[in-house]
């Protein structure tokens, strides 16, 4: 196997017109399915986490002790090897049920290619999901592939998790200190298209979130809320987590850390193409203090794709998840709600 695939096929990513997260769409579809899931007469008992309000993945009740997480996530290749991209698919996919405090079971295969991606690169790409699968304890016991124009490739995956003890998005209060558990910066790094960047972006990629969960499960106090950082980048996925807790986020630029590398790609003008959909759609919720330039703007709204988590915990138990691994990056405020103050 080479880095751009098997068989002499030339490389997945030329057939993509944009990969990874940075792929993501709008949120639309979601309020669109809130609103039918509304005149449909809402949500029964048993849902304990669904569209009102959406959250990472769907949570069901099977009884007292057990609920059933459902997630599904798939975008177009970002890189050229296919392993790579399935591992990567699947490390991003599962990171939905440890952001929910869940453990993963199982996943279905969602596989879309053109006719001219040999077999053997489909089937790369599906080693790479379930060696990631097996690294988290669950396994690939099905899915669906079809024929498109442009490749995708994800996963449906299914976990569990005591109905008590459900992380959201919801929940951070003030006093609260923000704990993020990798570095940001894939999306300049895979766009700028040396290898080195790509190799830094692969590697973290790669890397599941379920140590990062682990962690907040031994945490002291519970914590507060949690999210995974993706493709709406460490910014806008703040500013949901901080608009559906009502409360305000103060975030230090020079604490947050960033892939090596990202840096530097920002600052020779590399960008995404969601760089570009927010320059043209500035956030009122952003509050930049003065100093903080364009490149580190560009970073702060980098798309991460299988970014780690983000989670609101009290103060004590900070130590604790720094030798996790996690890097305090800012506090919760009791402005808002939702608006992100930037020093």
């Amino acid at each position: 196997m080479t880095r751009a695939g098997v068989s002499g096929f030339g490389g997945l990513r030329a057939l993509a017109g944009c990969g990874g997260c940075a792929a993501k769409a709008p949120p639309e579809l979601v309020e669109m399915l809130a609103g039918f899931a509304a005149r449909a007469g809402g949500q029964n008992s048993q849902v304990l986490v669904g569209l009102a309000p959406p959250d990472d993945a769907a949570v069901y009740a099977i009884d007292a002790d057990r609920a059933l997480i459902a997630t599904v996530d798939f975008f177009p290749p970002l890189v050229d090897a296919a392993q790579d991209y399935g591992a990567i698919a699947a490390a991003n996919a599962v990171s939905d049920v440890y952001a929910m405090g869940g453990e993963v079971a199982f996943a279905l295969a969602v596989s879309g290619f053109p006719a001219e991606v040999p077999q053997d690169v489909i089937a790369a790409v599906a080693a790479g999901a379930v060696q990631v699968l097996t690294e988290c304890g669950g396994q690939l016991l099905g899915g669906h592939s079809v024929r498109c124009a442009e490749p995708v490739f994800g996963l449906c995956v299914l976990g569990f998790v005591h109905p008590n003890r459900i992380w959201r998005k919801s929940g951070a209060r003030a006093g609260d200190i923000l704990m993020l558990s990798k570095p940001i910066g894939t999306g300049v790094l895979l766009s700028s298209g040396q290898p080195a960047d790509v190799v830094t972006a692969t590697s973290t990629m790669r890397q599941t979130n379920r140590a990062a969960a682990q962690a907040l499960r031994t945490l002291t106090d519970t914590p507060h809320a949690v999210t995974d950082v993706s493709g709406y980048g460490l910014l806008g996925h703040a500013a949901e987590m901080a608009e559906r807790s009502g409360v305000g986020f103060r975030i230090d630029t020079t604490a947050v850390p960033w892939l090596p590398g990202a840096v530097d790609a920002a600052a020779r003008g590399v960008r995404t193409s969601a760089h570009r959909r927010a320059a043209e759609q500035p956030e009122p919720r952003f509050r930049f203090a003065t100093g903080i330039d364009d490149t580190l703007r560009v970073l702060l709204h980098d798309p991460q794709t299988s970014g780690g988590l983000l989670a609101a915990v009290a103060p004590r138990d900070v130590v604790a998840l720094q030798a996790a691994g996690y890097v305090p990056i800012g506090t919760v405020t009791a402005d808002g709600p939702g608006y992100v103050e930037l020093s």
